[in-house]
């Protein structure tokens, strides 16, 4: 008889259903809660870091811009891709994902594929550039 009524596959998937339950569908009213803080990431580029409030709500009067910017990042979350099982089994393994992915465009220049990376901490970056490149190079002679 094992030592406990589940496997470790049963926790991954209960912490991916809930990981997906807790980004499903946020409360419109809280993403603009968490974006007036949040900085608006090209206002860093020049040295200056300003926050959405800063950036949208020019005076007390004036909320159209920061509303509009606040369904737009709402929208963008709902439609967002459920990556949950895919996000607790890279943490699980102990992967970590990179920001830059592989895509494949179609004849009119559209993504038609993407593909994102994870990789072991301890793998150095020539390492990892000389797999996506392995993969991309075999993709390309194979279409």
């Amino acid at each position: 008889m094992p030592d406990k009524p589940y496997t470790d596959n049963d926790l991954r998937a209960e912490a991916a259903r809930q990981h997906a339950a807790l980004t499903g569908y946020p409360e419109f009213m809280c993403v603009g809660e968490q974006m007036a803080d949040g900085i608006v990431e090209s206002t860093q580029e020049d040295g200056a870091p300003r926050n959405w409030d800063s950036v949208l709500r020019l005076n007390a009067d004036d909320y159209e811009q920061f509303d509009a910017a606040q369904r737009q990042v709402h929208d963008l979350i709902t439609r967002a891709a459920d990556l949950s099982k895919w996000a607790v089994n890279l943490g699980a393994d102990g992967l970590d994902p990179v920001t830059g992915n592989l895509n494949i465009k179609d004849s009119v220049g559209e993504d038609r594929v993407r593909i994102h990376f994870a990789f072991a901490p301890d793998m150095d970056q020539a390492t990892r550039r000389e797999i996506v490149d392995r993969i991309a190079d075999a993709i390309r002679h194979h279409s």
